[in-house]
């Protein structure tokens, strides 16, 4: 029962992140914040590349569990999910506002340990927030500059580089891969071929093959450095992480302008107060789904 209880779980948790992932604005590295397995995710991220033996194949087991839910979550999302956010951006981005600001004072409860006593640290918040606000505005009006439909080497680098830094914001909370892949002009130009390889077209696999290296590459790097600062900076890197999710509500405000026929941003008239209050129950609802199924 134990072991049916943890596939669940990490399959839902999984799944959670895909749909975030897959959203400008939103990032995985959030849920897995506010669902309290973070830590974990991170941690199995490393010793999958740098562990020993032992390690390997527990993080390899981990993530295999929680990468059957992601694979499922992205899916529908690619598939779905998109003319879902196209037609109704208004109340999904109304919904991960509630998500973000009901979920705000439980990463401040779970973390209560790091954060009191540590104000001065505060400046960290701020510098958090003030990196997913640039980023935001940093995504108004830019575009690709390579066309990916025939490979070169400026191609190869451009694609390689924005995979590295997309897949590093997805694990980092508060700020959204898809966002930074909007930036570089990536965003449907990867979706649409993923759609083309789950319809077997298999002449987008050397572009999607370069794009995941970068994806690999950018996991080497990163979770390096992050478990070193959840480890030992862990105060310090709580409230970066708490700046990050506040700012990324500016990040979802600004969500509507970059779709492919751009909004305006999310306004008083456009917010939408019932899925707003959907993704609170949302939040509580996986909150107390985590507390169940960890008994």
């Amino acid at each position: 029962m134990k072991k049916v209880k943890d596939y669940i779980i990490n399959f839902i948790n999984g799944f959670c992140m895909a749909l975030a992932d897959s959203v400008p604005g939103v990032s995985g590295g959030t849920v897995a914040f506010i669902l309290g397995f973070y830590d974990k995710f991170i941690k199995s991220l490393d010793d999958l590349f740098r562990g020993d033996i032992k390690k390997k194949k527990e993080a390899l087991l981990y993530l295999i569990k929680l990468g059957i839910g992601w694979i499922v979550g992205l899916g529908l999302a690619v598939l779905f999910l998109a003319n879902l956010f196209n037609k109704h951006i208004y109340e999904m981005s109304s919904l991960f506002i509630g998500f973000i600001i009901f979920a705000i004072p439980i990463v401040i409860k779970e973390e209560k340990k790091e954060l009191k006593g540590n104000y001065r640290n505060l400046i960290f918040t701020i510098l958090g927030g003030l990196l997913v606000v640039l980023i935001t505005y940093l995504n108004r009006g830019t575009g690709s500059l390579f066309s990916i439909d025939k490979i070169n080497l400026g191609v190869i680098l451009y694609v390689f580089l924005a995979a590295m830094l997309a897949i590093s914001a997805m694990i980092l909370p508060g700020i959204s891969g898809s966002t930074i892949l909007l930036i570089f002009g990536l965003y449907i130009p990867i979706v649409t071929k993923i759609k083309q390889l789950i319809t077997l077209d298999f002449s987008v696999l050397p572009i999607l093959i370069i794009f995941g290296l970068g994806v690999i590459f950018g996991i080497l790097f990163f979770t390096r450095i992050l478990r070193i600062c959840l480890d030992k900076k862990r105060s310090a890197t709580i409230y970066a992480i708490l700046g990050m999710m506040i700012a990324s509500i500016y990040s979802i405000i600004m969500g509507p302008t970059t779709l492919d026929v751009p909004l305006k941003f999310v306004t008083f008239e456009t917010f939408n107060f019932l899925y707003f209050v959907l993704g609170g129950v949302i939040i509580f609802s996986l909150e107390g789904l985590k507390k169940f199924m960890t008994k």
